[in-house]
């Protein structure tokens, strides 16, 4: 099934609830992965997200046309000592591998070039499609670690373009 490309703006205050539904149902095949209920973008709550949201630094993806334009997807990033750190990618389940974590992804980096040095974000390590998408986009394993849970991470990330890389 053909699919048009989504249109990736900012995030607004407006956009709270529907990311949280959008974020809620995208994790749930983390949690069950895992076995672990309590992944933090599950136990998020909407005054949480909408302090997230204020902060900046939030796309969203929606489709072309269609009632609504629902967000199909949805991506955070803050910059940080020369480091955009990416988190919490999502995509409706019904789109996934549709392309649109890839287009969050790029565009993070596109809003990001000329001010990050470095891309950085993290998954689960049985976490084999999320770990996919990001060898596909350049990014490599930097570390391991543990969260509170006793998920083990992977920590992956990538150089920004150079300057006279970017055209």
């Amino acid at each position: 099934m053909a699919m048009t490309d989504p249109t990736i703006t900012t995030a607004t205050a407006a956009d709270a609830g529907e990311l949280l539904t959008l974020q809620r149902a995208a994790y749930v095949t983390e949690a069950q992965l895992y076995r672990e209920p309590d992944l933090p973008p599950l136990t998020e709550s909407l005054a949480e997200l909408r302090a997230a949201l204020a902060g900046g630094g939030t796309l969203v993806a929606r489709l072309a046309g269609g009632p609504g334009r629902r967000i199909v997807g949805s991506v955070r990033s803050r910059l940080a000592a020369g480091t955009c750190h990416i988190g919490r990618l999502c995509v409706a389940p019904d789109l996934q591998g549709r392309g649109i974590g890839s287009a969050l992804l790029r565009a993070v980096e596109a809003a990001h070039a000329g001010r990050a040095d470095r891309y950085a974000l993290f998954t689960g390590y049985r976490s084999e499609g999320n770990l996919r998408l990001y060898a596909r986009l350049g990014y490599v394993e930097t570390g391991r670690d543990a969260d509170p849970a006793g998920i083990t991470l992977v920590h992956l990330g990538k150089p920004a373009p150079r300057s006279a890389d970017r055209r």
